[in-house]
């Protein structure tokens, strides 16, 4: 895989930190909650960037993950506004589960610490 350009780093760092705002300020739709927007990666083209979000209560992520690419020409044009860039990448969103990938993983981590510890025969010394 193709080590990503600085230049592509950094716009991507403005997408992010700019959408994070207009999702806020700019989106009315009652459907999608509070959105926090993770990451946005651009291809190298600078064709399309792909915007990872969670969002809180995290039960309707389909809904919201459509809403927001309903809105991803609204909030494109919007983008352009504030990038210095000849074209303004396609955005395509998607759903970071990341964050309950993570807990999952804990789970299981303890739950495997707990039975290893509940097996352990008391009268061996640790070590």
């Amino acid at each position: 895989m193709p080590k990503e350009s600085s230049r592509g780093r950094k716009i991507g760092d403005l997408i992010q930190r700019e959408l994070a705002v207009l999702v806020q300020r700019e989106i009315k739709d009652p459907r999608i909650g509070m959105v926090t927007i993770n990451e946005a990666t651009v291809s190298r083209d600078l064709a399309f960037a792909d915007v990872y979000f969670t969002v809180l209560p995290s039960e309707n992520t389909e809904i919201v993950e459509e809403v927001l690419n309903e809105a991803s020409g609204f909030l494109r044009s919007q983008l352009a506004k504030v990038l210095s860039t000849r074209t303004t990448p396609k955005l395509r969103f998607h759903y970071d589960n990341t964050i309950e990938s993570g807990a999952r993983m804990n789970k299981a981590i303890d739950k495997a610490l707990a039975r290893d510890e509940s097996q352990r025969d008391p009268n061996q010394p640790d070590g």
